[in-house]
């Protein structure tokens, strides 16, 4: 087993759904072989518009996730998909490179330019300390344990002495996931209640919103702020049992088949969800459309 980078990129000519699958040609198959088992990181490119004076794409590592397996793209000949397990997404996007060079060793030629052969390929084989590194600078203390956290200063060909079974065992446990899920829910949201608009904090100060799955963990739900909202304690009571939905056009939905008597006063009058500044991190209609299918009592 071996761990890698794989890049993907929101418009592409693959169909790639990161917390579930990656869509990869047979050029690959072989490096991907590698990876089941194993961890991998996402990497987005910078993506080029037809405005040629303008630029997107973060640039950077974002993800990690599991390959769990390989399967024929039943679709596209010579395609595969490789199965993704326990997918969570950094804190904050990871730059491509650092103060000292790439994160990516094979990256840099010896005199210091860009490789540009390696930096152009999808897959790219990770040795273990450049996968550490990437993981410790995309999580924060707050949710890495504290003897995990230590920074690592030294230069990538100067690994740490220990490291590859503490930070795998942590970033693939549940508690792991759900304590990045929360917080990556509740800053998207601004610690406000998606539904009632209510920013509500304890006496200590910590934030009381919860941080919902719209597809449940139990149903295959990935941990990721798409698939999530900002909820108060009553909304996500009724959220979870199907009282209220979210439409494709993010309007609350209200079950018809049950009163909600007062808890209806709490709904954000327009009707409208409160959704993150950051377009990019709305609910993702796949999730919706799977809540009202399968959880909503319309």
């Amino acid at each position: 087993m071996v761990k890698a980078v794989f890049t993907t990129k929101e418009i592409s000519i693959y169909n790639d759904r990161p917390w579930e699958f990656y869509n990869f040609p047979k050029t690959y198959l072989n490096q991907v072989e590698q990876t089941v088992g194993d961890l991998i990181i996402y990497y987005e490119p910078r993506r080029i518009s037809k405005d040629l004076s303008s630029r997107g794409g973060m640039q950077s590592y974002f993800a990690v996730g599991h390959v769990s397996g390989i399967r024929s793209d039943p679709d596209r000949e010579d395609h595969f998909y490789a199965d993704i397990e326990n997918y969570v997404r950094f804190e904050e996007p990871v730059p491509f490179r650092h103060s000292d060079g790439y994160f990516e060793g094979n990256l840099q030629r010896d005199d210091g330019g860009t490789n540009k052969g390696a930096f152009g390929r999808a897959v790219r084989l990770l040795r273990d300390e450049e996968f550490d590194l990437i993981v410790r600078t995309g999580f924060t203390e707050s949710l890495l344990e504290p003897s995990e956290t230590q920074i690592y200063s030294g230069g990538l060909n100067e690994p740490p002495a220990s490291f590859e079974r503490p930070i795998i065992s942590t970033i693939v446990s549940r508690p792991f996931r759900k304590r990045a899920f929360a917080l990556q829910v509740q800053k998207a949201y601004d610690n406000r209640c998606a539904v009632t608009g209510l920013r509500l904090t304890n006496g200590g100060g910590r934030p009381e919103i919860e941080a919902a799955h719209i597809r449940p963990v139990a149903e295959d739900g990935p941990d990721m702020v798409q698939n999530g909202i900002a909820l108060s304690r009553t909304a996500h009571w009724m959220f979870d049992r199907g009282l209220i939905s979210i439409s494709d056009d993010m309007k609350i939905l209200r079950s018809k088949k049950y009163a909600m008597g007062d808890a209806e006063r709490l709904i954000n009058p327009d009707g409208a969800l409160i959704l993150p500044e950051n377009t990019a991190l709305h609910p993702h209609p796949t999730f919706l459309h799977f809540h009202r299918e399968a959880v909503f009592c319309e």
